[in-house]
C-alpha cells in the first residue's frame, strides 16, 4: 500500500524571520487527509535539514515522497545537487559536497517555480503600487542568476518568460531581466537610459524572501541611478501555498474533498 508524504525543500537562512515565512507558507498548504507535509532546508536550519524531513516522513509510514523544490529557478545549482543527493539523477553536473541521502521511500521530484503564472501574479501584485503610467514604464526583473554554463541559460529562460508574463499583467511598455551573477544590473539600466530616456524603470526582485540580496545587494548595485523599487519578495503570499498545492497535485491528483 502506498502512503504519500510531501517534502518541501528550500535553501534555509540564519534569519529566523526568513524561515518562519517558509514555515507559514508550508503550514497553509491544503493537502489530502492524512498526507504529512514537512518543511526542510538545504542548510543553516539545525534539526530541519533534508535528511531530517526524510526520516520524519518515513517514520510516519510514508512510502512515496513528493519533493517540492521551493526555489525560484531550475537554473539554481542547488537543484542539481539536491537532485543528486535524492537519487533523482545519477551524477551531478557540478561538483558538490552533498552525499547521497538515506532514503527508503520512492522520490517524486517536482519542478521549481520558473515562470509559473501564479508567481507572475504575485510579482505584479507586489509592484503594482509603484506603477503610475505603465505605457511609459519598463519592468526590470532581477534574479540571483548563475555564471555556470547551462545553469545561466535556464535562469535566463525562466526570467525572460516570467518577465513577459508580468509585463502583460501590468501593461508595461517593456520587460527586461538582469542577474546578480553575473552582475548585469548597471549595464541594463544604462541601456534603457539610452534607448528610452523618458521611461521609468520599475525593478522587481525575484527572491523567495526579503533579506541580504533584496535589502543590500540590489540597492548597492543601483546606487546613483533613477528607478522605482521597494524590495518586496515573493513571501508572504497565499499564492505560494497554492503553487505548492499544484506541484503536489501533479503527482497525487486530488479534489477539494481530499479524495484521489
Amino acid at each position: 500500500m502506498k502512503l504519500y508524504g510531501v517534502l518541501v525543500i528550500s535553501h534555509g537562512s540564519r534569519d529566523e524571520g526568513w524561515v518562519q515565512l517558509v514555515e507559514d507558507a508550508v503550514n497553509a498548504v491544503q493537502v489530502p487527509d492524512a498526507m504529512p507535509i514537512y518543511a526542510s532546508y538545504l542548510e543553516l536550519v539545525e534539526g530541519k535539514l533534508i535528511q531530517d524531513g526524510i526520516y520524519s516522513l518515513e517514520a510516519q509510514g510514508v512510502t512515496d515522497i513528493i519533493v517540492v523544490p521551493l526555489f525560484v529557478s531550475s537554473g539554481s545549482t542547488h537543484i542539481d545537487e539536491i537532485s543528486y543527493a535524492l537519487g533523482v539523477i545519477a551524477e551531478p553536473v557540478l561538483e558538490t559536497d552533498m552525499e547521497l541521502l538515506d532514503i527508503r521511500a520512492r522520490i517524486h521530484f517536482t519542478s521549481p517555480i520558473d515562470d509559473h503564472p501564479d508567481i507572475a501574479a504575485i510579482l505584479y501584485g507586489k509592484i503594482a503600487e509603484l506603477s503610475e503610467s505603465p505605457q511609459e514604464e519598463i519592468l526590470l526583473l532581477v534574479g540571483h542568476g548563475s555564471k555556470e554554463d547551462g545553469f545561466h541559460q535556464k535562469w535566463r529562460q525562466g526570467l525572460t518568460q516570467l518577465a513577459e508574463r508580468v509585463r502583460t499583467l501590468g501593461g508595461f511598455a517593456e520587460a527586461d531581466i538582469a542577474m546578480l551573477l553575473p552582475d548585469q544590473l548597471a549595464e541594463k539600466m544604462a541601456w534603457w537610459a539610452r534607448e528610452k530616456p523618458t521611461y521609468k524603470v520599475i525593478v522587481a526582485p525575484l527572491f523567495l524572501s526579503e533579506g541580504y540580496f533584496t535589502h543590500k545587494v540590489i540597492p548597492s548595485r543601483l546606487e546613483g541611478l533613477t528607478y522605482k523599487y521597494h524590495g518586496r519578495a515573493l513571501l508572504p503570499s497565499p499564492q505560494i501555498s497554492k503553487w505548492m498545492e499544484g506541484q503536489i497535485a501533479s503527482v497525487f491528483p486530488y479534489d477539494e474533498q481530499g479524495m484521489k
